[in-house]
């Protein structure tokens, strides 16, 4: 198994019937990748028809936006897409970075639900110096967007940037993909570890690598 930059890592893994693999729940399956970065998330492929599918049936929807898989959870699925700024009809389309990770989507959700962004709008209001990384943040996620196709009519920024916060699973995100947002540093950090019981799509939509690639290199802690 191998992490987002070529490094060595091990998964646990259950046993199972004869000859089948069955990986074992992790207790922390979405994990920050130090190596995230605009340059990362530009290289990562568009997805194939496999890994759209694996994307639509993680989001319960049609994966649009000619997606690419930015970042990856311990059983080597997708955790954020990256999407065009526009769809294949022109429409445009200005968030980037998609979270896609049913479990961690969830647990963002119950950070919304409680009224994190109530707060967190207050002190970008009370601090000036949160409030400036944000915007900075804002500006770059902007600047990679234009990199990826034409500017957007009135270059939008995303889940509420610069000045307020709309969308804790765009921040969310925008972090797990580059590294670069306060706000969704802050929404990663209260919504982790996040359990996860095993791959969240069906069997036959995983591919010969899924459970053992491309996750964040990291030992799981022991069961509580």
């Amino acid at each position: 198994m191998t992490s987002t930059g070529g490094e060595p890592i091990s998964v646990p893994e259950a046993a199972g019937d004869a000859g089948t693999h069955v990986p074992a729940p992790s207790q922390d399956a979405v994990r920050i990748d130090p190596a995230a970065s605009y340059a990362s998330a530009a290289a990562a492929p568009v997805a194939d028809d496999r890994e759209v599918a694996v994307l639509s049936a993680q989001l319960g929807r049609p994966a649009r936006g000619r997606p690419a898989v930015v970042h990856r959870c311990v059983f080597g699925l997708p955790t954020v897409a990256r999407v065009q700024p526009r769809l294949d009809d022109g429409t445009p389309f200005p968030t980037v970075f998609w979270l896609t990770c049913p479990v961690l989507r969830s647990r963002v959700g119950r950070l919304e639900a409680d009224h994190a962004m109530v707060g967190l709008n207050q002190r970008l209001e009370e601090e000036p110096e949160l409030a400036a990384s944000y915007a900075a943040s804002s500006e770059r996620y902007i600047a990679f967007r234009d990199q990826l196709g034409e500017p957007l009519p009135g270059d939008p920024s995303a889940g509420g940037m610069p000045k307020y916060i709309k969308c804790l699973h765009v921040h969310a995100a925008h972090h797990l993909a580059t590294g670069d947002n306060p706000v969704g540093e802050w929404a990663v950090e209260h919504a982790t570890p996040a359990p996860c019981p095993g791959p969240c799509v069906p069997e036959e939509l995983l591919g010969p690598g899924d459970e053992v690639d491309g996750a964040v290199p990291a030992e799981d802690p022991a069961p509580e």
